[in-house]
């Protein structure tokens, strides 16, 4: 790996990897190329400094344009592709579900499709990661055992019945063409430069200016969390492992927590509260903060009613992942929470 294109890097998550493979302990010579349509969540200021460095460069485009990805795969000499580029919000998809489509299953053929032609027909060699996620599974029973990469693919939503579908093309590419490519799966990512939309950037603004935080149903779905540098690192041990010929590399990248969205939301509350505690000159930015108010916990959310068709629990088994390549997650829930929340007090949504 030493030319790398990252489709959807202004993202959330493929904001986080960049920045971590340009850590400079991380000793990586890299030749870094992003590509990002700039769609509603992606954000190009947050890879600035990056960008100003030359530590990456920076193309809008969308990944769709097959054109353009086969000139950059050619002028960049790129020699592996990590797609991180997707529309990612159940409601939305459930909203609308023509450009979940049309960006998650339409821009990953055209990618695979530039990829073989560059990798396999020209002789270049290369790989292709895709980024997925546990919610190609579906839901699971409370006292069923977490999923294996071997679990069927079952999803709830037009969100997730994308992903699925995009997971489907990898495999079947690798198989029929020989393309030599990985796709991990991974639990909920929460951390910075999150789109304020998901639930831990959204509740923060609401408590922050004293506004109670909606919780679908009754709040007690099951999700297994994992902070975004730990996944980060899960990505980056898959690169260094290599797939079996004519078969995908699949692994699921999990947290190690499982959390109801209420236990996640309380301590989301109570972490915000020590923060003030200890810190407070944060009392005159945000006067109207709920942690300010010793209210406990049930007076500051409100319960609306539940999204359709909401999956109950997610929990995935990344013991292949761990045999493979030693991963394992590193940051807790509690040191996850305090470090995102105050990176989101210190840098805004």
């Amino acid at each position: 790996m030493a030319a790398l294109l990252v489709t959807g890097g202004a993202g959330f998550i493929g904001t986080n990897f960049l920045y971590y493979l340009c850590r400079p302990q991380g000793g990586l010579n890299l030749s870094i190329t992003v590509l990002d349509a700039l769609h509603y969540a992606g954000r190009k200021e947050r890879l600035q400094p990056l960008i100003d460095a030359g530590r990456i460069k920076f193309i809008r485009g969308d990944i769709c344009d097959q054109t353009l990805v086969a000139s950059i795969l050619q002028r960049e000499r790129i020699d592996t592709v990590v797609n991180f580029a997707a529309h990612t919000h159940v409601d939305r998809s459930i909203a609308d579900p023509a450009p979940f489509y049309r960006n998650n299953v339409e821009g990953v053929c055209t990618l695979l499709t530039a990829c073989c032609q560059y990798f396999l027909d020209e002789g270049h060699g290369g790989r292709f990661h895709q980024i997925s996620t546990d919610e190609v599974y579906g839901t699971l029973s409370p006292d069923a055992p977490a999923w294996t990469e071997e679990s069927p693919l079952d999803p709830s939503s037009p969100y997730s019945a994308s992903k699925a579908s995009a997971d489907h093309f990898v495999c079947a590419f690798a198989r029929t063409y020989g393309l030599q490519a990985s796709i991990s799966r991974c639990s909920n990512n929460y951390g910075p430069y999150q789109f304020p939309e998901k639930l831990l950037p959204s509740a923060l603004q609401h408590l922050l200016t004293g506004q109670p935080v909606p919780v679908y149903g009754d709040g007690l779905q099951v999700r297994d969390w994992l902070y975004v540098d730990d996944h980060c690192k899960a990505v980056a041990l898959m690169l260094g492992l290599k797939p079996k010929p004519h078969q995908a590399l699949v692994c699921n990248v999990g947290g190690g927590t499982e959390l109801t969205n209420l236990a996640f939301l309380e301590l989301l509350y109570q972490t915000l509260r020590r923060i003030f505690k200890a810190r407070p000159e944060l009392t005159a930015r945000y006067p109207d903060c709920m942690a300010l108010k010793d209210q406990p916990f049930e007076a500051v959310i409100t319960h609306v009613a539940d999204r359709k068709g909401h999956d109950r629990r997610y929990a995935l088994n990344d013991d292949k992942l761990s045999a493979l390549s030693g991963y394992a997650p590193s940051v807790s829930a509690a040191q996850g929470m305090e470090r995102a929340v105050l990176w989101y007090i210190e840098h805004g949504f």
